[in-house]
């Protein structure tokens, strides 16, 4: 096996040559960068097994956001390649936000070497190990009792699914992924991508429910330097970071009329402007859009391009909801199980027979991504050797219509109003924002706050 390549980034000479000279003492390839536009562009240029970095690149500043910022963009674009971040400027709720945007461990400066070395020498093989059982399921054809891969399927609602993905994904169509909140549209979307000709190449999501109309074209296009107040160096565009791969652009339907016309225009003829420049761009990309919305309805009201939905509807792939797909249950909350207990280092063996039939008995409204924050909860609640039903912490969602608000936490009345609303505008994220008094992307946020 080739020994492992690392890229190390930092603004600090010194900092990159006493990293070189560790790293290469243990026998590591090392390549360095001194920016996040630098890190960006050798993540898109080579292969990696690692990546340790600063959270701080510009002098003078110490709040680590541009480090912050670099690691959610590192992990759309490889989500198996490890971060280790560190910085000089070190605090409890730092490492905590650097670990919710993607990174898988976090190091104060100074660092201690024997520390830094033994998290990569676990991280490198934690990523070799996901990086195979990707190459396995892209072999098994995303189907079959050894699958590797997040599509956990044994429902025969399922089955149209994967043959559409099989047969779909090696051509170069535009497809549309539909389906209720929390489906498991990005997986969807991700398997398309491992069985294609791209696959190589980078797969990038983008959440176009969160983008105000403000940071639309900076975020797909990108911007050059002082474009607009703040705009402090040049940033890379999805698109041009999509460059030979798949771009994935979910919730579609929230895009205002104005940016679906700037969207098709792009998708016409392949070409756009970075904000702020006139130097015309191109870009080779696969898209692959999803909704939770009914877009024929919102093409017939006026609220969506018909000739837009026309270009990226070439396949549509209908995702079924969680409750029509119970044969997936058990396998899913297994596998949920076996990534939280290794996460959290809890010796957890399974479920019980009550908790199973309570994970099949629950109406799941908010689907796998609910599933998935509930077998976590399990996780961390969890006393035995098993998950029990009490550990579940469903008995209340399944009875909260027959509770008064004054005997819920606030927790609880936001998550109920929350699902009224959206069960009220059949699950249109915009119009349940609205009528809850919030922005799309404050929504946003509360539903996967919830799981829903």
């Amino acid at each position: 096996m080739k020994p492992p390549q690392i890229l190390i980034a930092d603004d600090e000479p010194n900092v990159l040559a006493a990293l070189r000279l560790l790293l290469k003492g243990q026998g590591y390839r090392v390549e360095s960068a001194s920016s996040a536009q630098a890190v960006l562009e050798s993540l898109t240029a080579g292969s990696y097994d690692a990546v340790v970095m600063d959270l701080n690149y510009t002098r003078g500043t110490t709040t680590g956001a541009e480090g912050l910022d670099l690691v959610a963009r590192i992990r759309d674009l490889d989500e198996t390649l490890p971060v280790v971040v560190m910085t000089a400027w070190a605090s409890i709720e730092l490492a905590v936000e650097a670990m919710r945007r993607g990174a898988r461990d976090f190091i104060p400066k100074p660092w201690k070497n024997e520390r830094l070395l033994t998290i990569l020498r676990t991280q490198i093989e934690l990523c070799r190990a996901l990086r195979e059982g990707k190459r396995l399921s892209v072999t098994n054809r995303l189907i079959g009792e050894d699958q590797q891969s997040r599509m956990i399927v044994a429902s025969p609602a399922m089955r149209p699914v994967l043959e559409l993905i099989e047969r779909a994904a090696p051509s170069e169509a535009n497809i549309f992924i539909f389906g209720e909140n929390g489906t498991g549209k990005e997986v969807i979307a991700r398997a398309v991508h491992a069985a294609s000709a791209r696959a190589d190449k980078p797969l990038i999501a983008v959440n176009m429910g969160g983008l105000s109309e403000t940071l639309f074209e900076s975020e797909l296009f990108g911007h050059v330097k002082g474009a607009f107040t703040g705009g402090s160096g040049d940033r890379i565009g999805r698109f041009e970071l999509a460059d030979g791969g798949t771009l994935f652009l979910d919730e579609l339907a929230n895009v205002s009329p104005a940016m679906q016309a700037k969207l098709l225009r792009v998708l016409e003829s392949g070409e756009f402007e970075p904000v702020g420049s006139s130097r015309t761009r191109r870009a080779s990309v696969r898209l692959i859009s999803a909704t939770n919305a009914d877009l024929s309805k919102e093409v017939a009201e006026g609220r969506f391009r018909q000739d837009l939905f026309f270009r990226l509807n070439t396949i549509a792939i209908e995702v079924p909801p969680l409750r029509d797909r119970r044969e997936d249950i058990p396998l899913l909350a297994d596998h949920f199980l076996g990534i939280y207990a290794g996460h959290y280092r809890k010796p957890l063996v399974g479920f019980t027979r009550d908790a199973i039939d309570l994970l099949l008995r629950h109406p799941w409204p908010g689907n796998v991504r609910e599933l998935k924050h509930s077998i976590e909860r399990a996780v961390l609640m969890a006393k035995g050797e098993q998950i029990g039903q009490s550990d579940l912490g469903l008995a209340l969602n399944v009875s909260d219509a027959d509770r008064s608000l004054d005997e819920m936490s606030l927790e609880e009345v936001e998550r109920v109003l929350i699902r009224k609303a959206l069960g009220r505008n059949g699950g249109n994220v915009s119009l349940a924002a609205r009528a809850l008094g919030l922005s799309r992307s404050a929504l946003y946020r509360r539903l996967e706050k919830h799981g829903l």
